[in-house]
Order: structure tokens, then sequence, then C-alpha cells
């Protein structure tokens, strides 16, 4: 049952500014503490830190639109209620009610809401008895979001979930940066969620769509029919069609849990020599935490500097040298030959470049890209050239009104700086989430009239990397870009701005939180600094938002 809760050293509402945020103990409770937000003319007390991996709010970003931002992933809470507004948080902060008395202020609350900090959004649903039925099909980001939004705005419908990974939706990202064996430990929500919400989750694979008849085909012979039906199948580790890649063990791609245990299993105990190919943020991830377990590694990228086209090459000379300082080994502007079996003729033993360079190697990790997941579309719609479905802003495919593409496999028009409106597929995770959230509203809102119709909030692409240092990076180069301004150019703390012409298109940084964030919002609300601004040294966290 909720009680009064005196807040230490604060006796007055009035004393936080416009604007500020104060975090501030609970008397009474230990470690607990909340934030005290000050939007247009209120004071609002909420959970001080994010729900997605704990950052402190209270370097977070406030927009008049009454938007609280984490400092690190740019994860988007309302300020009135504490509701997730932005990926990639699933759950909502806690809202507390705040008064004054006897000269003192207090929150009224549980000790139990003050200490878990967050709330899950979703209420327990019954089994639902509604003729509509929507059908994901996918594993990923994109289908945690669809499906906990649509109940979340109390979609009266069955919802059904088609994957072919047996664990439930995990936190992916975690994979490639601290390579996790175990599902159970980086799971968004435990399979109780998912009944209580009524969601059902089905292990299958998906061999075709049939749109007109408005059913999906499985791999066991099953038919599921729909009302609506979500595409967010991910894409597919690239492989290597060189010598020696297909046909030898001990060479690996990694999107899942089991990729990672193989990869375990295959180096075991000893001290191995690892080669990774492609110097993505993948590659580097995978090499990093590879190195960081007494693996000698060595990552083969054929660009000059790693990340050269999308980072550019200071930068990514800084994540370079991050690595370098762990111990990894880099071979840049490399192009790989063939791999060559080890003494038992069926692992690999080395990778030959075409430079002559021979890379003897215990184990081969493939961080080459990804393409989209669609082969079982087969026929039934047109694909863009590279695989992916061309969807609308509203992330619908132009053959039906009632199928939606998202995450990875959809190319949608981008109206961020510099966008233009431009098709662009960006496998981000948040791209993946924010796009569900949206997805669902449109499904939600349209049910009896065309979701066409319906509204969607454009969101800023955002992603984040552990490379030496925690990376954050905003924005999009859909056209490219022509000039990086550096400030501050360290292997730890840096900005970096991404401009075409005079418009800033992307912003990247290294040990500068929250400056990622503030430039999110600033881009999402059209207010983002020029270049020329950026050269003459302005300070983005004293811009207005």
């Amino acid at each position: 049952m909720s009680q009064e809760y005196k807040l230490k050293d604060i006796s007055s509402l009035a004393s936080v500014s416009p604007y500020e945020k104060r975090e501030v103990e609970v008397e009474g409770i230990e470690d607990g503490k909340v934030l005290l937000l000050n939007h247009d003319g209120q004071v609002h007390a909420l959970s001080p830190r994010c729900t997605h991996y704990g950052a402190p709010l209270k370097n977070g970003v406030v927009t008049p639109d009454g938007r609280l931002t984490c400092p690190w992933h740019g994860a988007c809470f309302k300020i009135s209620s504490g509701d997730v507004e932005d990926a990639p948080a699933l759950n909502a902060l806690n809202k507390f009610d705040v008064f004054e008395k006897n000269g003192a202020v207090y929150i009224r609350a549980t000790e139990n809401d003050i200490k878990s900090g967050q709330r899950d959004p979703v209420l327990k649903c019954a089994a639902s008895k509604a003729e509509e039925k929507v059908v994901v099909i996918g594993g990923g980001s994109g289908t945690i979001s669809t499906v906990q939004t649509l109940r979340e705005l109390k979609y009266p419908g069955s919802i059904t979930i088609i994957s072919t990974e047996s664990d439930y939706v995990i936190d992916r990202t975690k994979l490639s940066k601290a390579l996790i064996p175990d599902a159970s430990k980086i799971l968004w929500r435990p399979k109780e969620w998912y009944e209580q919400a009524s969601i059902d989750k089905v292990v299958d694979e998906v061999t075709s769509v049939d749109f007109k008849n408005k059913s999906v085909s499985t791999k066991s012979g099953t038919k599921f029919p729909y009302t609506k039906l979500v595409l967010a199948t991910g894409g597919i580790p690239r492989n290597l069609p060189l010598p020696g890649f297909k046909e030898l063990g001990n060479i690996f791609t990694l999107r899942t849990v089991e990729d990672v245990q193989k990869i375990l299993g295959a180096l075991g105990d000893s001290k191995r020599k690892v080669v990774v190919i492609g110097s993505s943020f993948i590659g580097m991830e995978v090499g990093n935490a590879l190195r960081s377990k007494e693996h000698d590694v060595t990552i083969v990228g054929m660009e000059n500097a790693p990340m050269e086209r999308v980072m550019g090459a200071d930068v990514g000379r800084i994540f370079q040298r991050n690595l370098e300082k762990n111990g990894v080994v880099f071979k840049l502007s490399a192009s790989v030959e063939k791999a060559t079996p080890s003494d038992d003729g069926k692992t690999v033993g080395a990778v030959h470049l075409k430079d002559g360079s021979v890379l003897q190697a215990d184990v081969v990790v493939l961080g080459v890209g990804v393409r989209p997941a669609t082969d079982f579309l087969g026929d039934a719609i047109k694909l863009e050239k590279d695989g992916s479905v061309a969807t609308d802003s509203h992330f619908l495919i132009p053959e039906s009104e009632d199928v939606f593409a998202i995450g990875d496999i959809a190319t949608f028009p981008y109206n961020g700086p510099g966008g233009n409106g431009a098709p662009v597929r960006i496998e981000h995770w948040n791209v993946a989430q924010n796009s569900g959230r949206a997805v669902a509203k449109a499904i939600v809102h349209a049910q009896r009239a065309p979701v066409r119709s319906a509204s969607v909030k454009q969101f800023i692409p955002i992603f984040w990397s552990a490379l030496g240092a925690q990376l954050r990076y905003c924005g999009n180069t859909v056209n490219g870009f022509d000039d990086v301004v550096l400030r501050q150019p360290e292997e730890t703390k840096f900005t970096a701005f991404y401009t075409k012409g005079e418009t800033v298109v992307a912003v990247a940084t290294m040990g500068m939180d929250p400056v990622m964030s503030k430039c999110a919002e600033l881009m999402r609300g059209g207010k983002m600094v020029s270049k020329k601004e950026v050269k003459d040294g302005v300070d983005v966290l004293q811009v207005g938002v």
C-alpha cells in the first residue's frame, strides 16, 4: 500500500528550477532515490534511472513537448506518466505523487515502486475471442515492441509470434559485445509475461505468405490466418563465397545464442588463434570480446580504417587504437583469398590474404554484414535489389493495407536531417523497435479505417557500440556526408559531426554523454545546429530543443 515518504534536503518544490532535473534521496528507504523534474511549471517525481541499462536520467534531455531522453542510448519517457515514448526501453518509469507538507517535500509511493524504479506497462490480458488476428513473423526487437505496444494500447485481438528461434526475444546486442551463451540471462521478457499478455509464440519456419487469402504457411504444414501481418524476420549473416569457407569447420557467423555457444565450444578452455573477417561493428565487438578472454585476435578489414565508409577514417582509427590497446591486431586494406584446413583436414587452419599473407587460425568469425531474411516471400511481392521490402512511412508494404515490414528487412523513407524522404534500410536495434511501436499504433488506431491515415512520429536512428569505450551515434548518412568535424579526438573521448553541406546529418560521441541524445532531440525537432555553428564552437548542450 502507498504511503508518504519524505525527501531529503529539499523543503520546497519552488526550489526546482524550470527544466531542472534533481536526483534526491528518499528518507527511510536504503538507496531509495527519485528524480524531481520541473516541466512547464509543474514538478514531477519519477524513477531516476533509465529502465534500459540504468543510465542516470539527471543527465538526460528534457524537451518542451514533455519528453525525458536517456543520456546513453536515446530511450525516451513521457514526463507526465513515465510511459515509454521511444526505444530501446521496454519498461516505463514509476511516477509518484509529489507534494509539500509542513515545510518539507513528500512523495506518495510503495517501497517496492521506489526500489524497483520501473513498471511493466502491459496489463494482464485474457485470451481474446475477437476476430482480429495479428501475426508477427520474427523474433527480434521489432517483434517485442510490436506485441508489447499492441497490448499497451489494449488491442483486443489475438497475437501470434512465429519464429525459428526457440528462445523468446533476447537482447541481441549483447551477443557480440559480451558473447553470452545463456539465453535466460538476456531475455527481455520471460515466458510468463507472454502468457499473461495472451501472446502465443510458435517455433516454426514460415515458408510462404498468401497475401490474397491472408494466411501464413509454415514448414510444419500449419496455416495461420491473419487480419494484420507484421514481417520482422531480421537479417541473415553473410558468408564468404571463397574456397574453404563453406567446407571447413570452426568458421562461424554470429546472430543467435546458438552461434555464441558454437564459437565458445570451438575455443574451449585454451588460448586460441582467432581471425575475425570484417572490421564492422559486429566484427570489432566480437574481436574485442574474444581478446578480453585472452585469445589471440586478428581482425581483417578491406578499408584503410575500420568503418571508414560509414564513420570516416579519423574516427575509424580511434576505434582501431582502442582495440589495439587491448591487444587486438588489425590487417587493413586487405582482401581474403581462401581458407585452408588444419592438420585434421576438417577444421580451418589458416586464412590466406591476396597479398600473400597467411594468418593461422583455430577459429574464424565472419562479420561481413547481413542480408534481409526475405527468402520465404518468394515472388509473392516485389523485393528491392538488396532483397529488402519497400514500405511507406507507416511501414506498410505497397501491395497491401494489412501487411507491414519492419527492422532489417524494411526499406522506408527517411525524413531526418539530410534524408529528404530517400529510401533507406537501417540495421539498428532501436529502429526496429521504434518501427514496431509505430506499426502497433497504426493497427490499433485504424482497425476500421485505412491504416495509411494513421499518424506516425518521425524518430531519429540511434545505435551504440562497445569499442574500448562506449560509442553513441544518432542520425543517418543516407545521402552520404562530405565532411566530419571532429572535436577532442582522443581514444576514449570525442564528438564527431557528420555534415552534408551545412546540414549536420549524424553525430557520434565517446565519453561525451549526453551530447548524442541532445543532438537526436535537436534533429527530431528540426533544430539541429549547422556545420558553421559547430566549427564556431557551439555547445549543443546549451541549445534549446
